[in-house]
């Protein structure tokens, strides 16, 4: 029966990341409820579905403290006991700080940083009395380093990754742990969505596989890791360099990359 599965829920479901990470828990037998702001969602439920567990998708806008709760109430409403989390939702702005829409970056920083702080409060609070729990945090390699031309971005992911470290320490003898996943570029429509298709990273030949990112995220998890770089070697490399390089230096290289052509 369903409710003798595991059950994870999953933010940012509808496609890439999200998806990739609900696709392995599927196969390892969890029962799922992922949300996401579109009507792609009920499709991507219909992946998972094929992988024959259980899934219960729910549209809703993650920039609002309104939607990021409707979620959180819709998973209570399945009545079970959660099992894991994946943070994954999450949005970037390309081009100038100077020229993009002061509107816009706030409600990245709701999506990154508010909704993820929000979520998170529900999830240790369910987790913490049952005392077990796996929690995943989604931040990216960004989180390394200046990210000019993602002025707003960079910084909340930085936000991210120090705030799941903090929060596993505080959770470490809850028997709640909780891992942080730092992507590199990936082939999904991230960057697009950004508007970035005029620079480096709208290239797919600079870009990691998706189900090999999702993959590494999701034995971090498993393993109980502190936190794990996605990528290939080069993206890991990139990730040591990160933590001697100079900030000007490695925010200059990162125009180079970021900024429209």
């Amino acid at each position: 029966m369903s409710n003798e599965r595991p059950f994870t829920m999953i933010t940012g479901g509808s496609s890439g990341l999200g998806l990739e990470l609900a696709k392995l828990f599927a196969q390892d037998g969890y029962d799922i409820a992922i949300s996401g702001s579109s009507e792609r969602i009920f499709e991507a439920a219909e992946t998972i579905k094929s992988y024959g567990v259980e899934a219960y998708p729910h549209q809703a806008d993650a920039s609002t403290y309104e939607g990021v709760d409707s979620f959180w109430k819709f998973v209570k409403s399945k009545d079970r006991k959660l099992d894991a989390a994946v943070l994954n939702v999450g949005v970037s702005i390309g081009g100038s700080f100077l020229e993009n829409d002061l509107q816009e970056e706030l409600k990245l920083i709701d999506i990154n940083i508010s909704g993820t702080v929000h979520m998170a409060k529900r999830i240790v609070q369910d987790m913490v009395p049952n005392k077990k729990g796996d929690l995943l945090i989604v931040s990216s390699l960004s989180a390394t380093l200046p990210t000019p031309y993602e002025t707003v971005y960079g910084p909340s992911k930085a936000f991210g990754f120090m705030f799941a470290e903090s929060l596993r320490e505080e959770l470490r003898d809850t028997g709640v742990n909780v891992t942080a996943m730092l992507p590199g570029a990936t082939n999904t429509d991230f960057h697009h969505n950004a508007g970035m298709d005029s620079t480096y990273f709208g290239d797919e030949r600079n870009k990691n596989d998706k189900e090999l990112v999702a993959q590494q995220g999701y034995d971090a998890l498993k393993n109980k890791w502190d936190h794990v770089v996605c990528g290939d070697e080069a993206t890991k490399k990139a990730a040591e360099e990160n933590r001697t390089t100079p900030e000007e230096v490695k925010a200059a290289e990162h125009a180079k990359k970021a900024k429209p052509q």
